[in-house]
């Protein structure tokens, strides 16, 4: 299944415990676009959240996200890795 890392850059100040608030509103939805949340990533400082997701297609990530309330603004999908 194509991995895709995504990026939010407007969640300045975010908490562990927001983050994890909002990766636990993608994962109870994630199964209805058949894409799994693996892990996100945050700089408060700058607003930026990264997450590591995989799925069928860059715009399954994106409904979720958008349904969950915290729209990517990138999506790329991982093509090479090390």
């Amino acid at each position: 299944m194509p991995q895709f890392m995504d990026v939010h850059t407007h969640m300045r100040g975010v908490t562990t415990e927001t983050l994890q608030e909002a990766h636990h509103a993608d994962v109870e939805i994630q199964g209805e676009e058949d894409v799994v949340f693996r892990k996100a990533w945050a700089d408060p400082k700058t607003g930026h959240v990264f997450c590591l997701s995989e799925g069928p297609s860059a715009d399954a990530v994106r409904r979720v996200h958008e349904r969950a309330g915290h729209p990517a603004d990138e999506i790329h999908e991982i093509t090479v890795t090390a």
